[in-house]
């Protein structure tokens, strides 16, 4: 992994394959550090021609936090959306598309397809609608457009966004990233025990830093819905979904899908607010035939 500073923060940051090949952005979600794409969708992508990037966002990872802000209140944010007024934040989500901007500018590259996941689909539509002269495509996987009549998650994964472990040793920090791994995952593919305790570990060992998560939280919250956005978006587009997503329902990637003129759908049964293991391979296929196919 590298370091950089781009848009007047540090990025750190992970490339895999042939520089001359089409870049291609993985953008993260909520809290997710760039380590939460699995190795073998990064290595995949590669392997199918792309010049692959992930990275960690402004205050998740290794890249630079926001700690003089403080930690938000969420209850009183929440309230203040609920009102329809702005919450308070440290930044929001279009600060966080010049940030993947200025990562591509730190690396030379003009051009790339721009993948996101949940929060990170919402900082590739931003990008996608406002820099087209930078987008080759889009790719908007189990996210939304931030309409407030859309379907909410289900009870359980909502909670799990604003739960606690129950102490800070490192067991206690892993059982709570499973719990929430398994609350949120895909019911249809199950990833196995195993597996998915090697995953937390290698994510809580790298670094546990929920401070950075409420503040994107509230960021997200003060940035506001998508929806007249997303209507100008030119760049060829694929929204991806799960079925099964307990966190943001499938009826969240219809939405972008409708609102993005052109824009592919695809939705799988069973597949949650994860990257399973056993859907890694449809993924990899999915993404990079669209890419390839963009002019």
């Amino acid at each position: 992994m590298a370091r950089t500073r781009a848009n007047g923060i540090e990025i750190e940051y992970e490339t895999i394959g042939n520089k001359s090949d089409p870049a291609l952005l993985l953008v993260m979600g909520l809290g997710a550090q760039l380590t939460i794409w699995p190795d073998s969708l990064f290595k995949g992508l590669a392997d199918r021609g792309f010049y692959v990037i992930r990275y960690d966002n402004r205050d998740s990872g290794l890249s630079t936090g926001f700690d003089s802000w403080g930690v938000p209140d969420l209850p009183a944010a929440l309230q203040k959306v609920m009102k329809g007024e702005r919450s308070d934040a440290p930044y929001h989500l279009d600060d966080m598309a010049a940030d993947a901007l200025g990562l591509l500018d730190a690396l030379g590259i003009d051009k790339a397809h721009m993948v996101g996941a949940s929060m990170g689909g919402m900082i590739v539509q931003i990008v996608a609608a406002q820099h087209a002269e930078r987008t080759r495509s889009m790719v908007s996987i189990y996210s939304t457009s931030g309409r407030r009549d859309l379907p909410p998650g289900k009870p359980e994964a909502l909670a799990m966004l604003g739960s606690q472990p129950e102490g800070q040793a490192r067991e206690q920090l892993v059982s709570h990233g499973m719990k929430l791994r398994r609350t949120i995952g895909s019911p249809g593919y199950p990833t196995p025990e195993p597996v998915l305790r090697a995953f937390v570990e290698k994510n809580v060992d790298r670094r546990w830093y929920p401070q950075g998560t409420a503040r994107q939280y509230v960021s997200v919250l003060a940035s506001g819905n998508r929806v007249d956005l997303l209507k100008t978006i030119q760049v060829p587009t694929l929204v991806m979904h799960g079925e099964d997503d307990p966190l943001l329902p499938v009826e969240c990637g219809r939405d972008v899908a409708r609102l993005v003129p052109g824009a592919e759908l695809q939705t799988i049964p069973g597949w949650g607010h994860d990257f399973p293991p056993q859907l890694v391979p449809t993924i990899v296929d999915r993404i990079s035939t669209f890419c390839k196919a963009a002019p």
